[in-house]
């Protein structure tokens, strides 16, 4: 039997489950409203539930929170240092007890031709945990296997996000 978690939104709905496949035993919220704190926490419980290997993408417009929801999740593995964003380095990787964590940011790239420079394959088929920031500019070579996570602003609510879960 899978873990269940439970997760509440600011709007007080509650949500139980776990996406279902082994794998991804993880707080299921299909489209919720969060504060940026409750977003956080959130990010923490995914992060503690993650098994690899594992890829997650997320979505959305500049400043929705993507790399804020990352460094959650990696709290929630078990990093305790600083995880920053990889804009400009466009790969971080992390190490914690035996496991690896890359946080990729594509923004910069221009598209899938950019990745192979990045070591794109080894990294998405390695035994890690893998986050990914802009995956719209990996085109075809993202996997279909993948847990999908997008943020959006709330009109006239500036700590709010919708978080989409796929």
């Amino acid at each position: 039997m899978r873990p269940e978690v439970r997760a509440q939104s600011s709007e007080g709905r509650e949500s139980v489950g776990s996406i279902p496949d082994s794998r991804f035993p993880i707080p299921t919220i299909h489209d919720s409203r969060f504060t940026l704190h409750e977003l956080k926490a959130w990010g923490e419980e995914f992060g503690r539930n993650l098994r690899a290997p594992v890829l997650v993408t997320l979505e959305g417009d500049l400043g929705t929170g993507k790399t804020t929801l990352v460094q959650a999740m990696c709290r929630g593995v078990g990093i305790r240092e600083d995880v920053t964003s990889p804009t400009f380095a466009l790969v971080n990787e992390y190490q914690v007890d035996d496991r690896t964590v890359f946080h990729l940011d594509l923004y910069r790239l221009q598209g899938p031709d950019d990745l192979t420079n990045l070591g794109w394959d080894d990294i998405v088929n390695s035994d890690a945990i893998v986050f990914v920031e802009w995956p719209d500019r990996a085109g075809n070579r993202l996997p279909s296997d993948r847990i999908r996570i997008r943020l959006d602003h709330i009109p006239g609510d500036d700590s709010g996000r919708r978080l989409t879960l796929a």
